[in-house]
């Protein structure tokens, strides 16, 4: 039980502190790109391109079913 907890313990020390062991690596530079810049790119494109061409209203009362 006791090793259990140690374990534990050193697992959360390490997420604590795990900035401090941070280092830019081909990996983490490709994450860090898709995530702040590619993500938000290709979002802000569809967006772009779908303006004004969907309707989300639904139908009202009085209102014909044809538009």
């Amino acid at each position: 039980m006791k090793i259990l907890l140690l374990i534990l313990l050193t697992r959360v020390e390490l997420n604590v502190n795990r900035y401090k062991y941070f280092r830019w690596t081909p990996r983490t530079v490709w994450i860090s790109f898709c995530y702040m810049a590619l993500v938000p790119g290709v979002l802000a494109y569809v967006g772009y391109k779908t303006d004004g061409k969907l309707e989300f209203r639904g139908k009202r009362r009085g209102d014909t079913i044809v538009e």
